[in-house]
């Protein structure tokens, strides 16, 4: 390793004013991800150009960066920067009422080091900037973030980083399977102390150095956080990685760099946990479906596809979570079910069903044709009578009559299926194969194996190094899992989270698989799909019905409907109606008022659509456990809940009794969170249980007063 005291690289000759406050924002967009796990779709173009939700990831991000704030974004390239260039070019952000300057920088760098020293070498950087890759999706403000960031620089020039985490849970479905993420922290300073990722099968155990142990009075060990691909960084960093040519990734190159030589250098890395929002990275295929899914559902608002982010998209959003852009048309008998989106000019046939899906423009879906939980891009074709499960189809590509794509099968674009070909879940079809070559990559396209395609097939099974084997296997392992109703759902990156909503105690206690093979989840994951989708689409529809006003017979009306569309049991529907109050209460205190004020917005003006559905003091408990689970994340989560139980209490809504019996279930003070957010209950309940003590006690008074006159 290179001496770190030595200062090369023309752009930190003058870095003496870094006290200026009046200094650019900028940012660094690697549009490269510089590894294969998305092929065969990458084979043409990056990954920051695939359509999430019918947009190109790298919308995202460019939009993100513009609500934070910066001013000068630099778009780094690698692999297919004609492609990149071209659609930058072309777009919103390259016109004269951009909010940023953007400028595309065409490199040979083969990783996030490489670009990193590039970018010191052309000394473009004048101050902090933000380093991000182009497949994040983020609604989060990063302004506390910055602002925490440039204070800390001003104390400590020793202060190289922040990066930006968002708390989630150990077990998340935008974690990688492959990598375990474990960040150690000092809860005072911030300060990221250690870092390790563990793979799958290793002991749980981390090496911590002795000398961090000593230092620190308090360590936190955090696994519950999602690394966004955010960081905030000094023009240090780009030195540092300068100075060290053999760093090539953010964590496992300057991250662990850095902390392995605090002793002799004294650089720290910090971070920022973020707590509210919404923000991820399109790391794997699971992580592009199950953003996709929420995209639908509306937990990443306002970046949702009736946004309409692209000049020329006209997407509407109608119920159950489906998008249509105009031209789209479908048959009168074609079945159409919840979170589904069409593009432009794409046409549905007769006794076609489609559920969970995103469609394209100008596809055409066959008679018959059966498809769920599937990604079918630009131009496709899926013939008659097609079943399409959990699947991806490229650009332009070509599934015959009578197909059947089975879970987690991958179509590259413009591959042709013959007429009645099985494709399994195991095959990646494409028609091209990538050369290495000095300076790029070159593409051939290849013989096409009938075997795989059927004769008039066009395509092949693209085999990959055995190192790859694994963690492609998991990246696309999950396509399948990722709509099921499950403890490590992504949904629960956003704050009003339902996927969230009972704590780990009040579910099952199952751990699912992410094989992507299997069939056995096809009845019971379709069975808790249409749960996730009832309860996410009424909790949806009943907040959004109290913050409009709507009337309480309004409400009963639509959630009777919703109700009867899938059957839904007395307890899916009495957490719809505990986690709507717990929402909108929620919004409300946000807003700026406070929780009592909050609380006499909803009672009694919506208690009827609480009694039309909790009766018994056993669901009255049961309620109060739903709500109490949902409030431990929220913000004076204690207090909304001391209010609303007053309420309740006060109209008799809810009986002593109902109380008594939520307090004493274990659920209910399972975990710390459980018992923090119940605390300022406890006077409430305790008067409640004694008052209907003192009632009981002067009844039975009552009865032998009674019995002394019969005698």
């Amino acid at each position: 390793m290179p001496p770190k005291g030595k200062k090369s690289g023309s752009g930190r000759e003058n870095r003496g004013d870094e006290e200026q406050t009046d200094e650019k924002l900028q940012a660094v967009v690697f549009a490269d991800s510089f590894e294969t796990r998305f092929s065969p779709f990458t084979i043409e173009r990056p990954r920051c150009l695939l359509p999430l939700a019918g947009t190109p990831l790298i919308e995202y991000t460019l939009r993100f960066l513009a609500a934070t704030g910066v001013q000068q974004v630099y778009v780094y390239c690698g692999n297919h920067t004609d492609a990149v260039e071209d659609y930058l070019n072309r777009s919103q952000w390259k016109a004269s009422t951009a909010p940023f300057s953007l400028e595309i920088i065409k490199s040979a760098s083969r990783s996030v080091g490489d670009c990193m020293r590039d970018m010191d070498a052309k000394g473009r950087i004048t101050g902090d900037f933000i380093a991000v890759y182009g497949d994040v999706v983020a609604n989060i403000p990063l302004q506390d973030a910055l602002a925490a960031h440039r204070a800390r620089r001003e104390k400590d020039k020793k202060a190289l980083m922040t990066m930006v985490l968002r708390e989630a849970g150990q077990v998340h479905r935008t974690k990688s399977p492959q990598q375990r993420r474990v960040f150690v922290l000092d809860p005072d300073s911030h300060r990221c102390v250690h870092y390790e990722q563990l793979r799958p099968g290793e002991t749980a155990v981390l090496d911590i150095p002795g000398d961090v142990l000593e230092d620190h009075v308090e360590l936190e060990v955090r696994e519950d956080l999602i690394d966004c691909g955010i960081d905030i960084c000094t023009q240090e960093v780009l030195a540092q990685y300068t100075d060290n040519f053999d760093w090539q990734l953010p964590r496992r190159g300057f991250l662990y760099g850095t902390l392995k030589d605090f002793e002799t250098y004294q650089y720290t890395v910090h971070t920022h946990v973020v707590t509210k929002g919404y923000a991820a990275r399109i790391i794997s295929l699971r992580a592009f479906d199950a953003i996709s899914m929420d995209m639908m559902g509306r937990w990443t608002y306002p970046l949702t596809p009736d946004f309409n982010i692209l000049p020329g998209q006209s997407f509407k959003q109608y119920s159950r979570n489906v998008y249509l852009e105009d031209g789209s048309t479908m048959a009168r008998t074609t079945q159409m079910g919840h979170q589904v989106i069409l593009g432009a000019d794409t046409t549905l046939g007769e006794h076609a069903a489609v559920t969970n899906s995103v469609i394209g423009r100008r596809c055409i879906i066959g008679a018959r044709a059966k498809i769920d939980g599937a990604h079918i891009w630009d131009g496709a074709r899926i013939g008659d009578d097609a079943v399409i499960e959990k699947a991806i189809i490229g650009n332009d590509a070509v599934i015959g009559n009578g197909c059947h794509v089975e879970n987690g099968a991958l179509i590259g674009d413009r591959v042709h299926i013959s007429d009645g070909i099985k494709v399994s879940g195991k095959h990646r079809i494409t028609r091209l194969k990538r050369k290495r070559g000095r300076n790029h990559d070159e593409t051939v396209e290849m013989p096409a194996d009938p075997q795989i395609v059927g004769p008039d097939g066009t395509g092949f099974h693209m085999e990959i190094d055995e190192e790859e084997e694994e963690v492609l296997n998991t990246l696309v392992a999950g396509v399948q899992d990722l709509s099921l109703i499950d403890d490590d759902s992504i949904s629960s990156i956003d704050e009003d989270s339902d996927d969230d909503l009972a704590a780990p105690h009040m579910r099952g206690d199952s751990a699912r698989s992410d094989s992507f093979a299997s069939a056995a989840s096809d009845e019971s994951g379709e069975t808790r799909q249409k749960a996730k989708d009832f309860h996410q689409e009424a909790v949806h529809s009943m907040v959004d019905d109290m913050a409009k006003g709507n009337s309480i017979d309004d409400m009963k009306t639509e959630f009777k409907a919703l109700i009867l569309g899938v059957n839904a049991d007395d307890t899916q529907i009495q957490r719809v109606t505990a986690t709507a109050f717990s929402k909108r209460l929620s919004q409300i205190v946000e807003a700026g008022k406070t929780p009592k004020e909050a609380v006499s917005e909803l009672i009694p003006t919506y208690t009827e659509i609480i009694t039309a559905y909790v009766s018994s003091k056993k669901e009255q408990a049961a309620w109060l456990l739903y709500l109490q689970s949902d409030l431990v994340h929220r913000k004076q989560g204690s207090r909304i809940l001391l209010y609303l139980s007053n309420a309740l209490a006060q109209d008799d809504t809810f009986e002593p009794d109902g109380f008594e019996l939520w307090w004493n279930d274990a659920r209910s003070s399972a975990s710390e969170e459980m018992v923090a957010v119940r605390k300022d209950t406890e006077p409430l309940v305790d008067a409640l249980c004694a008052s209907d003590e003192e009632e009981s006690e002067e009844d039975s008074d009552d009865d032998d007063d009674d019995d002394d006159d019969d005698d």
